[in-house]
């Protein structure tokens, strides 16, 4: 499932973003990449554990779990801390696939938490104006899709898709990414209950009331049942 999930942030929201982040200190983006994908990954990023990437990464997770579409799409278990690139003269990141798993750093020496990557998320801090290039290329099935979305707007794609970065030739495109673990692993079939739960609030708003309602929202809820694994 390819989801676009529109205004997660607000104009202002992306603005104080984007201050911020002007004027913090970047490092090589390889930092977090794994054997395979460092070898295609040219971009810049922000540290991990620096103050802005905690403060902003705070405010994305603070507006995602307001956010209706994306907590149907998700399903989210485990939400990765939100990490920052950015991409400028060229930059490009070539094919790869994320790590199966992650693992978010805690202030305890020997804590460890593991993050399963069932969906990867980019969510753009820079305007389509702003820049030449930088579309995220993800393949599936259906062949190629280029994504490049409005400042404040998240997609939401498989972690197990092959994907790309274009390489920027004018401006700089900016984004948070981060992975979510699912409550429901499998993307077919979180497909089919964000494809039900829309349907259901279709219906809700064009036919108030109708029985059929109850006997729809059983049916997404046994299946949610079925399927995840929220532990």
């Amino acid at each position: 499932m390819l989801l676009h999930v529109p205004n997660v942030l607000t104009g202002e929201q992306v603005a104080d973003c984007r201050r911020q982040l002007e004027a913090a200190d970047w490092v090589d983006g390889r930092v977090t990449a794994g054997h395979q994908s460092a070898t295609a990954k040219d971009n810049g990023q922000l540290p991990e554990h620096s103050p802005v990437a905690r403060e902003l990464g705070q405010m994305i997770l603070s507006a995602l779990d307001r956010n209706p579409l994306f907590l149907a799409g998700a399903l989210p278990l485990k939400i990765f801390p939100p990490l920052f690139n950015r991409y400028s003269g060229g930059q490009s990141f070539g094919n790869h696939v994320d790590n199966a798993v992650r693992q978010v750093r805690t202030a305890a020496p020997n804590a460890k938490t593991w993050v399963r990557t069932d969906i990867s998320a980019t969510l753009f801090l820079a305007a389509p104006s702003e820049y030449d290039g930088g579309e995220l290329m993800i393949d599936d099935t259906y062949g190629s899709h280029s994504v490049k979305l409005p400042a404040g707007d998240l997609v939401l794609y498989p972690s197990t898709s092959l994907h790309r970065v274009q390489p920027v030739t004018r401006g700089a495109r900016i984004a948070s990414f981060f992975w979510i673990q699912s409550m429901v692993r499998d993307d077919g079939q979180r497909t089919l209950l964000l494809d039900l739960d829309l349907a259901i609030q279709r219906l809700g708003a064009d036919v108030k009331g109708h029985p059929a309602l109850v006997q729809l929202t059983g049916v997404y809820h046994n299946l949610l049942r079925r399927w995840a694994d929220a532990s």
